[in-house]
């Protein structure tokens, strides 16, 4: 790190109830020489609902300009300036714009600190009743049906639990992806409106989920599923590539989409469980 060069703060904000914040973020709002935020109106209430006065500049720092954005940045840091990054909810560059910059600055050698704080992954698993001591956050699934079930045959013998983010207008479709890879009884949680008046967190099989989101699902969204559980591998059990063919045809799944799906999840040729479906 340079002597002259300045640090990048990433701030955590709160995911639901200001009273969440945590009381270096106020400071660093009001000291910072540039604050990059997501969406500066939602800075702009955020700032007022903690009664801070911003002193340094304010620039938006977005998925639609972080290429143009992040060299600016890094050139304010090298001149020795502090800049704050903070993004609508949360901690910066998880699902979120500061990645970019993070990387730009570490390779700057620009020292990157943070104010650790409101997570929703992290709230949202700690509440789940899923297994916490070991997990990964994949972030937002795919929103073609196709590509998502790709990720998700990817995802099957994973054993941790996962913690998914999710659009409301979404969650039905993710969740029955979930169901037809994952199978209907696969404990998870679906976490709406943490920390927030109208707090919700579903828990049950995928199945029941399902149901459960069909009558329609509104706000923020977090979804925690148990990992795979531990057992005799689906490459030497005839009899359950059989039956996880079988589930997703039930499912509406097309027969050879089906037997794609389940070989990628054995990890074996398709040919293989095509021949064994197939009696040949």
């Amino acid at each position: 790190m340079t002597s002259s060069s300045g640090v990048l703060v990433l701030a955590a904000t709160p995911i639901g109830r200001v009273a969440d914040a945590p009381p270096r973020l106020a400071e660093e709002l009001a000291t910072a020489d540039v604050v990059a935020a997501e969406d500066t109106r939602r800075l702009k209430r955020l700032t007022g609902d903690l009664g801070v006065t911003v002193s340094g500049r304010i620039v938006s720092y977005f998925e639609g300009n972080e290429s143009a954005r992040t060299p600016l940045l890094v050139e304010a840091l090298l001149a020795g300036e502090r800049v704050l990054l903070v993004t609508d909810a949360g901690m910066p560059s998880v699902s979120d714009p500061g990645y970019r910059l993070v990387v730009a600055a570490v390779a700057a050698d620009v020292h990157v600190t943070a104010v650790p704080g409101p997570s929703a992954v992290l709230t949202a698993l700690a509440v789940s009743g899923l297994p916490v001591d070991r997990f990964c956050f994949e972030g937002f699934l795919p929103r073609k049906p196709g590509e998502r079930s790709r990720r998700l045959v990817s995802l099957a013998k994973e054993e941790r639990t996962m913690v998914f983010f999710e659009a409301p207008h979404r969650t039905e479709a993710a969740l029955a992806s979930m169901r037809d890879v994952f199978g209907p009884d696969r404990p998870g949680a679906v976490c709406r409106e943490l920390t927030k008046t109208h707090e919700e967190v579903r828990r049950g099989p995928l199945a029941d989920l399902v149901d459960w989101a069909a009558e329609g699902v509104r706000g923020e969204v977090t979804i925690v599923v148990a990992g795979a559980p531990a057992g005799p591998d689906l490459a030497d059990d005839p009899a359950s590539l059989l039956a996880a063919v079988a589930e997703r045809e039930a499912a509406g799944v097309p027969r050879k989409e089906a037997i794609v799906e389940v070989a990628k999840r054995a990890g074996i040729p398709k040919r293989e469980v095509y021949n064994l479906v197939h009696g040949s």
